[in-house]
């Protein structure tokens, strides 16, 4: 089963500094058919104006995936962590015990990023958090594990959840399989730019894929395209 769910069906609000679109519900938009998909609880299509962002604000057990779109995100916590983020990676905040952190768009552009927020299913200990660059050209015409809570996934940023994100590109006409651990798995596949078919169902750029019950995806770029992908339990 892959339910598709266009862009300009998602829920969101625009407040100025900040232009939010929610695949799932969050903050003020609620839809009871979207409280979440597996272990995958939040997906925002977030925009931040220049010299703008989060305050400081807490989490707490969850893993939170920031994939930068264009721009860049600037982290800061209460653990000393700082580091900036530019487009193409990603960074994780393992929010485990508690943690409290800003990101600030301090760039003289706007930000596009991608916020993903998996429920922590291990036991939580002391927050962490840690960035790293993945160079589009390795993961051209495959998918390269971004973050992963499986311990033979070396070069992945650790997560502390039995999920992966994953990130590929594709050129117009490539194709690229991937195949879920079994039938019982949750994806949710997302291009941030291009059109793509996924076992014949037509994405837009932005749009989401909630998978399940599906133990290999087909995925056709229709345009040059770049792909988010979360494989969760």
């Amino acid at each position: 089963m892959i339910e598709h769910r266009p862009f300009k069906s998602l829920g969101g609000a625009n407040h100025g500094w900040l232009n939010a679109k929610h695949h799932f519900s969050f903050a003020n938009y609620y839809d009871a058919k979207r409280m979440g998909w597996g272990s995958l609880r939040v997906w925002n299509d977030d925009i931040i104006q220049p010299n703008t962002g989060f305050p400081p604000h807490p989490h707490k057990n969850m893993e939170i995936i920031t994939y930068v779109r264009e721009g860049a995100i600037t982290h800061e916590d209460n653990l000393g962590n700082k580091g900036r983020t530019k487009a193409g990676d990603v960074q994780v905040m393992s929010a485990g015990t508690g943690v409290l952190h800003s990101e600030y768009n301090l760039e003289a552009v706007e930000t596009f990023i991608f916020q993903i927020w998996i429920e922590s299913n291990k036991k939580p200990s002391e927050a962490s958090w840690g960035a790293q660059p993945f160079p589009k050209g390795e993961r051209s015409g495959r998918f390269v594990i971004l973050a992963s809570g499986f311990s033979e996934d070396t070069e992945a940023l650790p997560i502390r959840t039995n999920a992966r994100v994953l990130g590929a590109t594709l050129k117009a006409g490539e194709q690229l399989e991937y195949s879920f651990a079994n039938a019982d798995r949750y994806g949710y596949l997302v291009p941030a730019k291009g059109k793509v078919a996924v076992n014949g169902l037509l994405l837009n750029a932005r749009d989401g894929a909630a998978i399940h019950q599906e133990e290999k995806i087909v995925i056709t770029a229709l345009e040059d395209t770049e792909l988010v992908l979360v494989d969760a339990n």
